[in-house]
């Protein structure tokens, strides 16, 4: 298996960014058939006031563009958090190789957890999954931010 603790590393550097912005902190990166970067984005919902602004969406977006095709077959899409059924679904519409991701979403995953939409038999792709890597550090960068959050709305 290859070591995916240095992606992982800049998708948490791109949810750390997201938070600064305010933004769920939420960071994706597409690494190309070789393990180059082809792309990187945090979440940006509400700067944009785009409901589908998700690190995971804009990342592929952002490597498609790179590649100048939509099938982004040979690549891997790291997340710092599991991919929410929106962002599978697309993962699985661009054909990704492999779905990398760092914390469990128990409310709203659909890699595993809550729903599975990347390895369902119906669907004409499934992409490798790979979940846990530094998953206590994603999943710290979002109970931080949520706990920040709450102490503002006292």
């Amino acid at each position: 298996m290859t070591d995916y603790v240095p992606a992982m590393r800049l998708a948490l550097a791109q949810a750390a960014a997201a938070g600064l912005r305010d933004e769920v902190p939420v960071g994706a990166i597409v690494l190309d058939a070789g393990g180059s970067v082809l792309a990187q984005a945090g979440n940006d919902r509400e700067s944009s006031v785009d409901p589908t602004a998700h690190a995971e969406v804009l990342a592929l977006r952002e490597a498609a563009r790179a590649l100048g095709r939509w099938r982004l077959t040979g690549c891997t899409l790291v997340v710092t958090l599991e991919p929410c059924t929106m962002c599978a679904g697309a993962s699985v519409l661009a054909r990704v190789d492999r779905i990398v991701y760092g914390a469990v979403d128990a409310k709203g995953g659909a890699v595993g957890s809550l729903w599975d939409v990347v390895r369902d038999r119906r669907l004409n792709h499934r992409p490798e999954v790979v979940m846990g890597v530094l998953a206590d550090e994603c999943a710290e960068i979002l109970t931080e931010f949520f706990a920040v959050r709450r102490m503002r709305e006292l």
